[in-house]
Formats: C-alpha cells, structure tokens, sequence
C-alpha cells in the first residue's frame, strides 16, 4: 500500500513457521504459541495476539466467509501477511486454554501479568528489534487494552477494535439484564478451557453457598435449561465462570479487576466497531475513545462484522505498525482522527475531530397516543400505551413512529428514552430499539438499549445530557402499579434517513423479534421474566416520555403530522380563494 508521499513495508519475505512454542511467565507456567517469523536475517519487530481458542483456527488456509457461529473466533488476523513484510506475528493461547499450562480466570489480572510478560519475552528474542504491537478483534482487543493499561515499555503500538471495555454493562448485563446466550454460547467456544472460579475464593465458602442455594431457587435462571446445568454442576468445564457471571449480577469487585484501565493507556492505539456490534463492542470503543488520552484513532464501519479469518484491517494496521514500530511515517496521524461510516443514503463516509460530532443537536421526539412519535408537546389526557409480557399469552410491545420525513436526517451519537410507566410486576424489564421504517412499511433495527427497573438509579457524575449511565450496584424497589421513571440510553447509532422513511422506537420486556441479522442475534437472548405483567407507558403533560435524537443533519423544520404532503383543494371551489 502506498500514497503520493509514503510506502508501508513491502511483500518480500517468506516465512518460517513454529508451532507449539512454549513461553515460560512468571509462576513457572509455560503458555502455547504460533511464532511467524520472516524468512530472513536480521531482527524484526513483533505483532502479538493473545486468545482463548482454538490455535488452529487463527491460521486456517480459507477463503475468508461471513462470520458464523462455527468460525467466529478466527480473529488474530493473517499472520503471513505481517511475516511477509517484516513482523514477527506469535499467536498465543491464555492458560488454562487450549495447550497452554495452567488454569483459566477469566480475563483475570493473572491473564494480564502473562501477556505482559509474553511481551518481555518476545523483545529479548534474537529475531526482534525489542519493539511489540498487538492486533486482533474481540478477544484479542480486550486483552491488548487491558495490557495496553500497564504500559510495559517494549509495548509500542495497538491496532484493537472491536473490543468491550466493561465487562458487565457491554458483555454480561445489558442495562442490568442478563444476556444469557451470549454467555452460555461463547463459554463453549472457549479451547479445552479448565477454570478456576472466582466467586468460592473471593466470596467465602458461606457466601458462596448462600448465592449458590439463591440462583437455583431463581424461576427466572431456572427456566433457562443450561443456566440450571450450570447450576446443578457448578465445577464442571467452563461452568465456573458462568456461576461467577450469574453470582455477581450487580457492577462490583468481579467485573472491576477485569475491566481495562483506560485512563491509564499510554501506548498508541486504534479503536473501533461496526455500527451493526451495538450488542457488544461498539459502546465499549467509544468509551475507550472518551477515556484514552494516548495517541489514537476511531474508525466505526458499516454494520456487517469483519469476515473470518479476519483481514479487513489489515493494511491500515500495517500503516500504524509501521509508523510506531517502524519509524516509517506512513501520513496515518495526518488523517481525521475520527472516522465513521455513515449507513443509509448514499453510504458516505464522515470524519471528524472529535467524539460525538460537534455538530450534534439532540432533537426531542414526544410518544404520544395511537403509536405517534412527533415533536410536537402533548395534548391533554393523552393517557398511556399498554401492552402485556407474558410468557403463558404474548410478550408484547408497543411502537411509536414518526411521519413520512421531508428531509434528508443524518442521525449519528446516542440516543436516549425517558420512560414514565407502571407495571403489575415488581420488577421491569425494558428493551428499546430503534428502526427505520420503509415507505412500504417494511423496517430493519439500528440500535438498542436496555434497562431493569430495579437498576434504574442514575449515576450524575458519569452521565452527559446524552448518554445517561446507570450505577448498577444496588436494587431500588419498584412498586406494582406505581409510576416510575427510567432513562434508557441507546447504544450509538449513524443513519441518513431519506425522505419518506420513518423513525420508530419500540419498547418491550423481551427480546423475541426475528428481524434483523447475526449481529442483531448477538444482541438478544436475555434473560425473561417469568412473572405475567401489565406494562403502561404514560405520555401526558405530567409525564414527559420522549426520545432524545442525536441529529447532525436535516430535519432543521421538523416532521409534519400531514405528512409533509399538500393538501389538495376541495372540490368545487376555487384554489385560494374560498375557505379562507
């Protein structure tokens, strides 16, 4: 690849392969590695990745497909593709998986201490300069940020995307809600995994106990088939760790000591997502992009996940790599920092500055009677929108939609739902998604958010007047038949709307829909209350329910109730003239 002014390191090795490489770390356990090395003399620098899975999945010889369940964990990158231009790429498996020593935790600071000291290792090598970057999707981007947070000094570059950066609110418990597939699916995908739970040490066998003998008289867990086999069988497999997922459903110690510590990065990176990974690791890299203060860069793509093997980045990482690793300036720094696709319309691209776009004006969008969704205040008793969750009859929902748009609207940021409702329940579960709505009626979902009621506390100095963030660390009651109000944020979202399509929410207990694609799935399949409930929305003069839109384009008048159509004139008399 090159430019007017820069070349990245050329094609021109061959490589050696050696697999099966053991890296001793600091308590005498000997991690597995995948070395690539140039076929060359002379010392190189070195990209690492770090994961959990399968080691030959990282290097399968296949023509890369879309993401699916059986290959989605091929995500360290084409490690040729370095080895040919000058890196050393060593793929190694965490302990406690794959044939790696030792027992797994988790993300655990155990994990972390490995990789940086894997990172000593590869810079005291012949074959390396002494200078490390880390690459990878998913599990190797968590993994690289958290290592990123200590800073060992031969660490000299990441290229991380898609990665959560909270492992309570962007994996485990969406809004305080359980995602209960993600956790039994991907738990299975971990290679020969042999862990070592966290909450029979951390807790105290009494405790432990205690929360053990709670979760299996839980009807909502219990309901759930593999969560009740974990249960029965509390050691076996991956079942450790997901007992320490169901034993610790508030924010707490467990989640704290994994989550990365931004604000201590100091090692350039590069973040981001898709807009379609709203499930999972978008709010994460825009969390990471709010806290980083190192040299960095956000690149948000279109919403379709990289296919596996992934290769997609492959040459903007090179770029990076080759700047920091390389002294090679490549002009990569030169460009906008902020870099997001922008879905609908023509499919163009936006750069920026900054994080969210300067020009961004949060629009109030009102839910009003009969599924309306409109800027315009509200009418006198307009009362409330119901609908029924109940697993016996129907999970309902209600939906509130705008008219036909006159204008070109760009909406890109997050989006926030201030809800006034009542249950029956003692509890409330609320999932809210956006969508856009066809001029044949035919819609497809953008973003989501969650929220349990019990969980709605907000945390004021953690918010925005845009992104409201919740403390998750303690129950407020919810009291049957009271009204209460919650602030649900979306996760970010971008859209250009065109004329005659519609903006709709929707608001549920559950998660049941068929719509929308694989990345939609990841972002489903919580946890459901098994209780029936009667839910109300009110929207009325006392009781404000609105959508907050983050639109940086169009809509400048608004929508028109009329439909933005003119009205013709009525039979018989005469145009601009009688009536008036």
């Amino acid at each position: 690849m090159y430019g007017t002014t820069w070349r990245t390191s050329p094609r021109e090795f061959g490589v050696i392969v050696e697999r099966h490489v053991r890296i001793p770390v600091a308590d005498g356990v000997e991690l597995e590695a995948d070395i690539y090395r140039p076929d060359a003399e002379g010392t190189f620098p070195a990209v690492l990745g770090i994961h959990a899975y399968d080691s030959a999945m990282q290097s399968i010889p296949s023509r890369p497909q879309a993401m699916t369940g059986p290959n989605a964990s091929a995500e360290a990158g084409d490690p040729y593709f370095y080895a040919r231009r000058g890196y050393v790429h060593a793929i190694v498996n965490a302990r406690g998986t794959g044939a790696s020593g030792g027992s797994y935790s988790h993300y655990g600071p155990q994990d972390v201490d490995d990789g940086v000291a894997v990172i000593e290792w590869l810079a005291r090598q012949e074959w390396c300069t002494g200078g490390v970057g880390m690459f990878g999707v998913s599990y190797f981007s968590v993994v690289a940020k958290q290592i990123a947070a200590r800073n060992p000094p031969a660490l000299k570059a990441v290229f991380a995307p898609f990665g959560y950066t909270d492992f309570y609110r962007d994996k485990f418990y969406h809004g305080g809600i359980l995602a209960r597939t993600f956790l039994t699916s991907w738990s299975r995908h971990l290679a020969g995994v042999r862990v070592t739970g966290w909450s029979r040490t951390n807790l105290g066998e009494e405790e432990y106990e205690r929360r053990l003998t709670e979760l299996r008289q839980d009807a909502d867990i219990t309901a759930v088939p593999v969560l009740a086999a974990a249960l029965a069988e509390p050691e076996s497999g991956p079942n450790p760790l997901i007992v320490d997922v169901l034993m610790n459903p508030l924010d707490g110690p467990y989640w704290h000591e994994r989550n990365p510590d931004l604000e201590a990065i100091e090692v350039p990176i590069v973040l981001g997502a898709c807009w379609g990974m709203y499930g999972l690791h978008l709010p994460g890299e825009f969390r990471a992009w709010d806290r980083v203060s190192a040299p960095k860069k956000l690149i948000v793509g279109p919403p379709i996940y990289l296919d596996r093997p992934v290769y997609q980045y492959a040459e903007q990482s090179l770029r990076w790599f080759d700047h920091w690793l390389k002294d090679n300036d490549t002009g990569y720094l030169d460009e906008p920092p902020v870099q997001l696709f922008l879905p609908g319309g023509d499919g163009s691209w936006l750069d920026s500055e900054t994080w969210p776009l300067p020009e961004t004006r949060w629009h109030s969008f009102f839910l009003h009677a009969d599924g309306l969704l409109s800027e315009h205040e509200f009418w006198p008793y307009e009362g409330a929108t119901s609908y029924q969750d109940n697993l016996f009859n129907e999970r309902g929902g209600i939906a509130f939609t705008t008219p036909p748009l006159v204008e070109r609207t760009e909406v890109v940021g997050p989006a926030t739902l201030t809800l006034y409702a009542a249950t029956t329940d003692d509890e409330l579960l609320l999932f809210v998604s956006l969508w856009v709505v066809d001029p044949d009626d035919s819609r497809r979902p953008l973003t989501r958010g969650w929220l349990r009621g019990s969980l709605r506390e907000v945390d004021e100095a953690a918010s925005t007047p845009w992104l409201r963030e919740h403390t998750y660390t303690a129950s407020k009651p919810i009291i049957p038949g009271e009204v209460h109000r919650y602030e649900v944020t979306l996760a970010p979202t971008a859209y250009a709307f065109t004329p005659g399509q519609r903006i709709q929410v929707q608001v549920s207990s559950s998660d049941t829909e068929e719509e929308g694609t694989f990345l939609d799935l990841i972002a489903q399949g919580h946890l459901l209350r098994q209780e029936p409930s009667w839910v109300s929305v009110l929207h009325d003069s006392d009781h404000p329910s609105e959508l907050a839109l983050p639109i940086v384009n169009g809509n400048r008048i608004g929508t028109y109730l009329s439909g933005g159509v003119p009205t013709p004139s009525p039979a018989g008399k005469a145009s601009g003239r009688d009536g008036w």
